[in-house]
């Protein structure tokens, strides 16, 4: 990095399987190479992404997806802040690694989650076994919650965008507002119900498509 701030939120030192951070960028800031996968989403600020020599921009809530070990730089065009996601591929015999992904948030239809209307879901990266993670957008409706307690093999980076809310993990409740990060590691029972006058976000982040045992 040069011309910029990391704010380490999670990594491999506090017994996650991947990094997630914010980086603060000034205008020409720069994010060179990473070791893994990288997965941008841009919070506030004008970026733009080098991809085997083709730049494109990225505003406030775009993204872009950058295959472990393609060459590339993320810049700031402006001031901007951005979360980043890294994490080490994990490969399946037959598949081909994915491609990379410069796209918008408002490019993605939203779904209703298990068909509740006030809670809409976003789906950043495809739905496929190329990727070994994803990355979700999802907006609770003032008073929306789960509909349910969730504990599952999945490990989840989260990262609170607009709005407040209260989070269960475990037997404890936490009140969370927009800047917050919560990082749940595997079996971690997890619920949270959206408070306060305005819709809550969050960006959140889950390993999936490979085996639990690996």
């Amino acid at each position: 990095m040069s011309r910029a701030v990391a704010v380490v939120h999670c990594g491999p030192a506090l017994g996650a399987k991947f990094t997630e951070y914010t980086a603060e960028l000034e205008s020409g800031g720069l994010l060179g190479p990473a070791h893994g996968q990288r997965f941008v989403y841009v919070l506030e600020g004008t970026a733009a992404t080098e991809i085997d020599s083709t730049r494109q921009e990225l505003a406030a809530g775009a993204f872009a997806y950058l295959p472990e070990n393609r060459k590339h730089r993320v810049m700031g065009k402006t001031e901007a802040r951005l979360a980043v996601i890294e994490k080490p591929y994990t490969p399946v015999a037959g598949i081909a690694a994915p491609a990379p992904i410069v796209s918008h948030e408002s490019s993605i239809a939203s779904q209703p989650l298990m068909g509740d209307d006030a809670l809409a879901v976003r789906s950043l990266l495809p739905a496929n076994a190329a990727f070994d993670f994803a990355v979700n957008t999802m907006i609770y409706e003032p008073g929306a919650s789960l509909s349910m307690v969730e504990i599952h093999v999945m490990e989840h980076g989260l990262l609170m965008l607009e709005g407040q809310g209260i989070y269960r993990l475990g037997d404890c409740w936490y009140p969370v507002q927009a800047g917050d990060f919560i990082w749940m590691r595997a079996f971690c029972p997890q619920w949270f119900g959206a408070l306060g006058k305005r819709p809550a976000k969050y960006l959140i982040y889950k390993d999936c498509n490979r085996s639990p045992l690996a």
